[in-house]
């Protein structure tokens, strides 16, 4: 069961970037999940709890993923990639009432590109132990991930 978590239902166990199948998994649910709750306010609120409850799992779980993968940040081990994903999608504009699939593709796009580069202070978050290290990371690249989605999809708004 902890597997199967910590791999976000198996996404994390591709055997080629698995960050990105993790995190194209979760934009993928939460752009499913947008239709159920279409009301900005609502989806918001579920991008925290997704946040907050992978974090969380994260946590929790980080020193039974680094024990299992043998490594002190593991490919496989996805929830910091949902919990990044979530941070990165709050408050993206909603678009004639829904969140246009552009909107999630900029944000994913966006966490990916910080993900993978970690600029300044991620590199140092990892320092954190356990599943803080892991986990601390990623929301400091969904934050600048989020700040670029906002700039791209209020232009590209402006703009249109």
């Amino acid at each position: 069961m902890r597997l199967w978590l910590v791999t976000f239902f198996g996404a994390g166990r591709s055997p080629v970037a698995p960050g990105t199948v993790g995190s194209l998994a979760t934009a993928a649910l939460l752009f499913a999940l947008h239709f159920a709750l279409p009301a900005p306010l609502a989806f918001n609120i579920l991008l925290i709890a997704g946040m907050i409850a992978a974090g969380a799992a994260a946590v929790a779980l980080g020193p039974f993923a680094i024990a299992h993968f043998g490594r002190k940040d593991p490919g496989p081990f996805v929830l910091d990639e949902v919990a990044g994903v979530c941070l990165t999608m709050l408050c993206l504009p909603v678009i004639g009432g829904c969140r246009e699939l552009w909107v999630v593709a900029t944000a994913f796009v966006a966490f990916r590109i910080f993900d993978v580069w970690k600029p300044p202070p991620c590199h140092h978050l990892e320092t954190l132990p356990a599943g803080w290290g892991i986990l601390m990371d990623d929301l400091m690249a969904a934050v600048y991930a989020n700040i670029l989605s906002q700039l791209v999809t209020r232009f590209a708004l402006h703009m249109g």
